[in-house]
């Protein structure tokens, strides 16, 4: 009887309940559409004008009870009760997340920052840096790392990681370099797709962004960049391009800047002409954090969701009402979101943990970050390190307080603890020189500054000012020790560039180190390496015939020590190769001349005259040298390359390309083989060279040789005609070469193409409105 009264009581509360509703709404809850359940153009012909208004905008940055609590203030907040106030908070630290409307089982999609592995109130790893993952030009890894970052969103209850970070290393002086793969888009491409597809495996979505052009930090927000259509196919559409295509990603995220004369999020020919028309693409496009001025043209240009919200609302409804904006619009930009939201995990109710595997991710990770790393040098086979019971002497400030990341939205916030490079050597078994370490662990002590606690917890850290190393000191330790490590150490981020002068080349203190320390050890017959802890590139040729051996460790994540330790141990042998240049000088970079554009203390427009000729494609084709030239990499051991043959000298269809590699050296190594192609040049304009392929050999032991195989299609030989708006792979005589760099090309044959064939035509779109004056490879 007891329990018949307590149902009861229950049919009576749930009956009030619905009764409740339906006077608040209007309408019987048993009869309305259910996302995932009923069409979704009757989900959206059920929202009210608000919800709809609502739903194309964030819900603002309600980070949880914590954060609120500490005293912070919080921007973009929601009114108390409006409808994007009543969104639940699920992960305490979310950075944003679209409006849920439980009566029509409409769920929210909670998003976190970012490239580098998700930053929010709980522990995460922090992995490698793009530009290091980039490095090992291994699409598999990558895919791993994917997965493992995917694994962290997914178990911690959140549905959406802001990454990856896909524009073009178009300047080394740019602050975000660090969160984009390359200055190459096929590279960037490839490795994009499998970071989107590696995290998507695990039930959660990613954003490919910053679409398109964020090459720079400077003016961001307001910067019109000016660039040819051709320009924009080929360099810096063509990765976000094929992560599209061949990845699916949830969202794709558009940029602060302007595109010919149009702000990104406000410009109908990238996001509706080019990657729903011409592209195909199916997921929602949303906003950087607060980019763009009128939500009402944002979403007639086909922009779904504006973020973070949650302001923009009552402009929208105000829009409908006067007839300025179409409801027909308004439903379209809702179609993709919810769509797109049934792919969610919040949708699917998955049953997170709370505990990702945290462990075995940090083990990726450092594997990841070894095999990222690039050896410029190894002079007298200075590395691997030899002998354990060596004492190290440890130089260089970033040596005790290495740098995993850069600051901003790709820094994570509450990573797992940082291994810095001295952690590392010891773990590994080595002896560090006490007194070196001593003076350096009392200099960063006494001298680093107070930090901003807002700041810090973006990665933009005070850090102490490098401490000269004089002649003397250098001569003290140099008897005590058997083999010098010398860390340069750089970080840079989002909200501004780098500088020339003591961030791209070296400050005078770290000059007058490296003269001192390698002197000073040489004079005793002692080694010295140099291990580069960098964002970007920096200038190497003055400096870089002084010591005996140069790592580029990159930004290698938490397990950074750990990670250098297994390549200076040989523990890995290095297989890492170059995603991006590295010129003699400054001056020698094409854009150099127009970067970051005009003002240059505020510039409003930046108009890229390099064209085409970005990287390698530059200093190849009009005979610059470089320090150290894109795809370059040394090893431990030592590879040949042999018995190139293609299928056929006439192209047809295809060609497949079958050469071999063979470790001829006396350990175990991998090896990273570059297809490039000459194409012919009598219609158009052309670089020396271009990447059209890549591929990492498995761990070849010595002698041991495998065979390689690439197919060259005709997407593989085609050039962008703006006239013409297609994509034409022109007759002529092309050049297939095999190279362990762009510079180092091992192999090379000849085939021809008789007629010119039409590839695909594309929507004319983008066309600046002055003309550009691009440099010309003339003949």
């Amino acid at each position: 009887m007891k329990r018949f009264k307590i149902i009861i009581v229950s049919l009576c509360l749930i009956s009030a309940s619905l009764i409740l509703f339906e006077k608040v709404y209007g309408q019987d809850i048993s009869n309305l559409p259910q996302l995932g359940k009923a069409p979704i153009e009757e989900v959206i012909a059920a929202m009210t004008l608000e919800e709809k208004a609502a739903l194309v905008v964030g819900t603002g940055l309600k980070m949880g009870e914590k954060e609120n609590n500490m005293g912070f203030q919080i921007p973009n907040q929601p009114i108390p009760g409006s409808l994007a106030d009543q969104t639940k908070v699920y992960v305490s630290g979310a950075v944003g997340r679209t409006l849920e409307i439980p009566r029509l089982g409409v769920t929210t999609i909670e998003m976190v920052d970012g490239p580098a592995g998700p930053s929010f109130g709980s522990r995460t790893t922090a992995y490698p840096i793009a530009t290091n993952l980039s490095s090992t030009w291994d699409v598999d890894l990558v895919y791993e790392i994917g997965k493992c970052m995917g694994n962290e969103v997914s178990e911690y209850g959140l549905d959406l990681l802001l990454a990856p970070g896909m524009n073009i290393h178009r300047n080394p002086l740019g602050g975000r370099n660090f969160e984009y793969y390359s200055e190459d888009p096929l590279l960037s491409g490839k490795i994009g797709a499998a970071m989107v597809k590696g995290i998507q495996s695990q039930g959660v979505g990613t954003s490919v962004k910053h679409f398109v052009a964020n090459n720079q930090e400077t003016n961001r927000i307001a910067v019109d960049a000016l660039i040819s259509e051709r320009t924009l196919r080929e360099i810096y559409l063509k990765g976000f391009e094929i992560a599209v295509k061949e990845s699916d990603p949830w969202t794709l995220m558009a940029s602060y800047n302007s595109i010919n004369g149009a702000t990104a999020t406000e410009n109908f020919d990238l996001l509706t002409t080019i990657a729903r028309k011409d592209w195909g693409y199916e997921g929602i496009i949303m906003s950087d954090w607060d980019t763009g001025k009128d939500p009402v043209e944002q979403l007639k240009a086909g922009l779904n969701l504006i973020m973070p919200g949650p302001y923009q609302d009552t402009v929208i409804i105000q829009a409908v009402k006067s007839g300025k904006l179409s409801e027909e619009v308004l439903d379209k930009n809702i179609a993709w979101i919810l769509k797109n939201t049934m792919r969610s995990p919040k949708f699917k109710e998955y049953e997170y943990s709370n505990k990702p595997a945290l462990e075995k991710n940090a083990q990726i990770a450092r594997k990841a970050g070894a095999e990222g790393m690039v050896l410029l040098k190894n002079e007298d086979n200075a590395l691997p390190l030899k002998d354990k019971d060596q004492k190290i002497a440890l130089f260089g400030n970033g040596s005790y307080v290495t740098n995993v990341g850069g600051s901003g939205s790709g820094f994570v916030m509450r990573a797992g603890p940082t291994v810095n490079i001295i952690d590392g050597l010891i773990n590994a078994g080595y002896k560090i020189e006490e007194k070196s370490n001593q003076i350096y662990s009392d200099y960063i002590k006494e001298n680093t500054p107070k930090q901003n606690m807002m700041r810090a917890i973006r990665g933009f850290i005070n850090r102490a000012v490098e401490m000269p190393v004089s002649k003397e000191l250098a001569e003290t330790i140099s008897e005590k020790a058997d083999i010098a490590v010398i860390t340069i150490r750089r970080n840079s981020g989002e909200t501004a560039d780098r500088k020339i002068d003591g961030d791209f080349n070296l400050t005078e203190t770290e000059k007058n180190n490296i003269e001192n320390i390698t002197s000073t050890f040489h004079a005793l017959g002692k080694k010295v390496m140099v291990v580069l802890n960098i964002g970007g590139v920096i200038e190497t040729a003055s400096w870089k015939n002084l010591p005996d051996a140069i790592l580029i460790a990159w930004q290698p994540g938490q397990e950074a020590g750990n990670a250098v330790a297994d390549i200076l141990s040989g523990k890995i042998n290095p297989s890492g190769k170059l995603p991006t240049s590295f010129p003699i000088q400054y001056d020698d970079v094409p854009s150099a001349k127009n970067f970051p554009g005009t003002p240059s203390d505020k510039p409003e427009k930046v108009i890229y005259e390099e064209g085409i000729y970005v990287g390698y494609r530059y200093f190849n084709t009009f005979d610059v040298e470089t320090s150290y030239p894109f795809g370059y990499g040394l090893s431990y051991t030592g590879f040949s390359y042999s018995d190139l043959k293609l299928s056929s000298t006439n192209f047809r269809n295809e060609i497949k390309v079958n050469f071999k590699i063979t470790n001829n050296g006396s350990i175990a190594g991998k090896e990273v083989v570059q297809l490039y192609i000459t194409a012919p040049d009598k219609q158009l304009d052309k670089p020396s060279k271009e990447l059209k392929g890549f591929s990492k050999s498995k761990l070849l032991q010595p002698g041991e040789s495998q065979s390689v195989s690439f197919i060259i299609d005709a997407k593989k030989l085609e050039s962008f005609y703006s006239e013409k708006s297609s994509w034409i792979a022109d007759a002529g005589e092309y050049t297939v070469k095999i190279g362990a760099s762009c510079e180092d090309i091992k192999l090379s044959q000849k085939f021809n193409l008789k007629d010119d064939i039409l590839i695909r035509k594309v929507s004319k779109a983008l066309t600046p409105k002055a003309t550009i004056n691009e440099i010309k490879n003339i003949k």
